[in-house]
Parts: C-alpha cells; sequence; structure tokens
C-alpha cells in the first residue's frame, strides 16, 4: 500500500463520524453528475425534432426541460457544498483539537528540541491544508469522475467510434499527472518548514521587540526574516511552475484529441452517419466532458499539498506523548525528599550536568541551591517533577521512587513560582485559579490573593479579580506578576515548592513584597530555592553549593561563611557588586 493511501485511508477515518452528510453530500453529486448527459441529448432532440418543416408543438417543451436541468444542478451543487464544508470543519475542528491536546501532553525535551514557531504553524496552517485532500479534493475527484463517466457512456452511445479515439488520450494524461505528483510534495513540504521558520522568527521578534529597539537589532531581524521569506517564496515559485506546466500539457493533450474527434465527426457527417443534432450533442458532451478533466488533473496539485500538510499534521498527532511509568498515587506527601547518586546529561551535551548528587531534603525544610550559571541547580529543579528523566541514580518522594509514581499525583503536590512569570491573557481570579484549581470558590481565590500581598493592588485594578491582565500579564509590574504567581501557588497548597529566583529581577520595594508573600507561601512546605542573589537564602535551613554538576558544600549561611570556601567567595564577589552599584547611585 503506497504512503499516499495510507494517508487518504487514515484522512478518512476522521470523516467517518460524519458519514452521513458525506454519504448525502456524495448523493447529491452522483445525481448531478448523472445530469450532465442530459443536457446533450435535449439538445439532439431538439435540433433534430424542431429544425424540420413538420415539427410538432412538444419541442417547445426542450427549451423547458434545459432549463430545469439547470435547476437541479444548481440545487445539487449547493447541497454538495454545503454538506462538504460541514464535513470539511468538523474534520478541522477534530484534527486541531487532537493536535492541541497532544501537543500540550509532549515531554519537556520535545519543546527544547523544536522552535514554538514551528509548532504553531503545524496546528494554525498545515491542518488547514489536510482539507484540501480529506474533502475538498475528494468533491472534484468524486463529482468530476461520476461527470466523466456519465460523459463518456453517453459518447459511447452516442457513437462509439469517435468516443473510441477519446479514450487515446488517458494514457498520456495518467502519465503527465504522475510525472508531477512527486515535485508537488517535495515542494509542499518545504514551504510548510519555511512557514515554520517565519512564525519561529516573528514570534521571537515580536516577543523581543524592546531588546531589538535598544541593540539596533532592526536590520539583522529583517535580514533573518528577508531570508526566511525567500526560501517559501522558492518552494512556492517551483510548486507553482510543476502545477502550472502540469495543465497546459494536459490540455494540448486534450486538444488533440478533441481535434482528431472533431475530424472524424465531420467525415462521418459527410458519409451521412451522423446527424446535425447527434453532431451538436456530440459536440456539446465533449465541452462539458474537457473541463471535468482538467479539474481532475488540477486536482493534483491541492491534492498532494494536503498529502504533505497530513504528513505534518500525523507526525504532530504521532508523536510519544511524555511517558508515564508511575503507577501509585501519592496523595498528601508528607515533603521527604532524597537524591541518590542521580546523574543527568543533555541530549547532545558533551558532560553530565549533574553527576553523583546526594541530597536529602526534609519535610517542612527549607533548601537553597547556589552556585554558578551552568553548575546544576536549575536541573535539579527539573528532575524532581519529571521534566526529565534521570540518567542515573534515583529520587525519592516518601521513600517511594519519583518513577513509581503517577505523574498527575507527584505534580499535584508540587508547586512552583519562578523569575519568569507564566500568566494567561484572562483574568486575575482565572489566573490564580489555574488549571486543576478552577473549581475554587471566590472566597479562597481572595485568601490566597492576600496571604500573597496582592489583594491591594487588584482591588485597585479596574474590575478587580476579574480584570483582563493582558498577554503574560503584560498590564502588571514585575513584582505583580510575581504575586499572582505566588496566590497561584498558595491557592494549590502544595507540601512541596521550587523557587526558582523568584526575586532576582525586582526593584528593592517590590522585592519586600514578594518576600513577605514567599515567606507565608514556604511557611511548614519543603522548600527548594534556586537563588542568584544570596542575600534572599540567609536564612535558609540549608544552602547547598553547586559547581560543575556536583555538590561542593553544605551548610548554613553562616558556616558556610565560616568555612572560607566558594560560598564566600560568591558571598564576597556580590556585596563587592552591590557595594559599587550603591556606589554608582
Amino acid at each position: 500500500m503506497s504512503q499516499s493511501t495510507q494517508l487518504y485511508r487514515r484522512l478518512l477515518n476522521y470523516v467517518r463520524p460524519y458519514k452521513k452528510a458525506f454519504v448525502a453530500a456524495l448523493f447529491c453529486m452522483i445525481i448531478a453528475g448523472t445530469l450532465e448527459p442530459a443536457m446533450a441529448k435535449l439538445l439532439q432532440l431538439m435540433i433534430d425534432e424542431g429544425f424540420t418543416a413538420n415539427a410538432s408543438a412538444k419541442v417547445f417543451w426542450y427549451p423547458a426541460a434545459i432549463v430545469g436541468v439547470y435547476f437541479m444542478r444548481g440545487v445539487l451543487s449547493f447541497l454538495t457544498d454545503y454538506a462538504m464544508a460541514w464535513v470539511a470543519n468538523k474534520v478541522l475542528l477534530d484534527l486541531r483539537n487532537e493536535m492541541f491536546a497532544k501537543l500540550i501532553r509532549q515531554p519537556t525535551p520535545f519543546f527544547d528540541n523544536r522552535p514554538a514557531g514551528l509548532l504553531m504553524s503545524k496546528v494554525a496552517y498545515d491542518v488547514q491544508g489536510v482539507l484540501d485532500a480529506s474533502t475538498n479534493a475528494v468533491n472534484t475527484l468524486i463529482g468530476d469522475a461520476i461527470k466523466v463517466i456519465a460523459l463518456f457512456g453517453f459518447l459511447l452511445y452516442l457513437n462509439w467510434q469517435l468516443t473510441l479515439i477519446a479514450f487515446v488520450l488517458v494514457p498520456p494524461v495518467a502519465l503527465a499527472v504522475r510525472a508531477f505528483s512527486g515535485r508537488l510534495r517535495r515542494m509542499t513540504r518545504g514551504s510548510q518548514e519555511s512557514m515554520g521558520l517565519i512564525n519561529h522568527v516573528l514570534e521571537e521578534a515580536i516577543g523581543a521587540h524592546k531588546l531589538v529597539k535598544v541593540f539596533g537589532g532592526q536590520v539583522y531581524e529583517s535580514s533573518r526574516f528577508l531570508r526566511a521569506t525567500q526560501q517559501l517564496r522558492g518552494f512556492n515559485m517551483k510548486g507553482t511552475v510543476a502545477a502550472a506546466a502540469q495543465g497546459p500539457i494536459v490540455q494540448t493533450l486534450a486538444a488533440i484529441g478533441i481535434g482528431s474527434i472533431i475530424a472524424a465527426a465531420l467525415w462521418q457527417g459527410q458519409k451521412g452517419g451522423l446527424t446535425v443534432g447527434e453532431f451538436n450533442a456530440f459536440i456539446v458532451a465533449i465541452a462539458q466532458l474537457v473541463p471535468a478533466m482538467k479539474r481532475l488533473t488540477d486536482v493534483n496539485a491541492p491534492l498532494q499539498r494536503g498529502l504533505a500538510s497530513a504528513e505534518s499534521v500525523f507526525e504532530l498527532i504521532d508523536a510519544d506523548t511524555e511517558s508515564d511509568t508511575g503507577t501509585r498515587e501519592l496523595g498528601q506527601a508528607r515533603g521527604d525528599v532524597r537524591f541518590e547518586q542521580v546523574r543527568f546529561r543533555y541530549p547532545g551535551a558533551a558532560r553530565d550536568a549533574l553527576d553523583g548528587i546526594d541530597l536529602a531534603i526534609r519535610p517542612g525544610e527549607m533548601v537553597a541551591l547556589v552556585g554558578q550559571s551552568g553548575s546544576g541547580k536549575t536541573t535539579i529543579a527539573n528532575l524532581l517533577p519529571r521534566f526529565y528523566p534521570v540518567s542515573g541514580g534515583r529520587i525519592l518522594l516518601d521513600d517511594i521512587p519519583v518513577e513509581d509514581v503517577r505523574l498527575e499525583s507527584l505534580r499535584a503536590n508540587i508547586a512552583l513560582v519562578s523569575q519568569e512569570v507564566v500568566l494567561f491573557n484572562d483574568s486575575v481570579a482565572n489566573n490564580i485559579a489555574y488549571g486543576a484549581m478552577s473549581g475554587a470558590t471566590r472566597a479562597e481565590i481572595e485568601a490566597a490573593a492576600k496571604a500573597a500581598n496582592a489583594y491591594e493592588f487588584i482591588m485597585q485594578m479596574p474590575n478587580g479579580f476579574d480584570t483582563e491582565i493582558g498577554e503574560r500579564g503584560t498590564k502588571l509590574s514585575g513584582g505583580q506578576r510575581q504575586r499572582l504567581a505566588i496566590a497561584r501557588a498558595l491557592l494549590k497548597n502544595a507540601p512541596l515548592l521550587i523557587l526558582d529566583e523568584a526575586t532576582s529581577a525586582l526593584d528593592t520595594e517590590s522585592e519586600r513584597a514578594v518576600q513577605a508573600a514567599l515567606d507565608a507561601l514556604m511557611s511548614g512546605r519543603t522548600t527548594l530555592v534556586i537563588a542568584h542573589r544570596l542575600s534572599t537564602i540567609e536564612r535558609a535551613d540549608r544552602i547547598v553549593v553547586m559547581d560543575r554538576g556536583h555538590i561542593a558544600e553544605t551548610g548554613t549561611h553562616a558556616e558556610l561563611l565560616a568555612r572560607d570556601g566558594l560560598y564566600a567567595n560568591l558571598w564576597r564577589m556580590q556585596f563587592r557588586q552591590d557595594d559599587d552599584t550603591n556606589g554608582a547611585t
């Protein structure tokens, strides 16, 4: 079975739930197709019977019959188009929803290796192209195929000798269509990849528009966008050449055949073997046949584009979702965390990001991870919720290996507050009561906001908790965004808390408000803090100093300063930087 056939059969599976509407459309196509020869036959009877001296009055019914045939074709065409469009949009809806559902269940490495613009292009554009293969092309393939069969049948009935000449066209037309199919598919794949690249460049340029302006990156970004659009243009033009060349070649072959048929018909007419009405009917049928055949040959281009889009769509649908080998339900965890000889290496990396980490965190303990960039702090935080699988060793939560716990149960016990707060273009209330917490009452949401020192500024907003905060919370300050994230973590009330540099990008006043909210959040929870600003973790129960994937030192703030090791050096460096900054101001 060819790849195209497999793709088509799979696409038709999405049509199956709407088979009643699809069958109704096919029925209308069949009836409309069988009406095609009626026009030629009525014209033959009208000419042969009406243009004689003794013509009867019934010939005046032929024009009325022709009008009736056209009316019926119009009604059937409307019903066909409506039913097929209904099916097409249902298929589009199902595919997009399935793609999105699959996308949000992909593991974290999946997103690390693919630009967001490419994934957006698949869901937004590639799936639209599938309609050309699943429904729109079917409309042409079946509808015009029925017309061609009906008209060929009529031509055989009318004059089989002339019709045999038309059959000579079929092999060369088929060869021409096949020759262009592969190139059209390849060019479409290239166009889809280029569109993904364009989306990627657009997303980066829009998201970083302030940085682009400040650092004068307009020319650079324009050149990136130009390269991407030129690449897309190249693929589109090559595809256009293939699609445009196919039509004239097929039409030239058809013209040769039609010319041969007309010459043979004239020869038969001179011999008395063909009446004027039959000749006109034959020419009318041929005139109806040629456009139908042309549409059948032209459908190859959108069909190949559609099949290429289907390949892209099914690549995402078939991607493996996040592996969940866990079978145990955790319930409410105590918060006892242990890392035992944990190793981890990112795909394609030259060395381990973590190498033999042994770390125990007691329930309710606040442990801070510090170290230079690339030392492995964030990697440790990413392994606990199983964003990545460990390369070696194991992580235990309440003496249970995290791999044995169902992902949903594991992550239900973890709350996360990071430096780059993720907020949605929704109301304040919906951003606090997000996901599994969407059933929270307004009183519970307000209580979380008060505990996070966010209630006052929320109530000053135009619609309070119902205020829309804009994309990524652009209508809020950095400190306000952080406090909403803390309110969300408070509402979740998880026993494990991960703070990833939650105050590093804030001014002093905002940091005080956020730190007070964090103190409320950390109370009674096992907390893992990643921090660059060492002043924020002085009160940690334990500080773990990371260095190139290893634990270099462990102790309290005072103990580590007294040891005068790596932590003390980091502290002195930051202290000097703060003095220099204060002196400069």
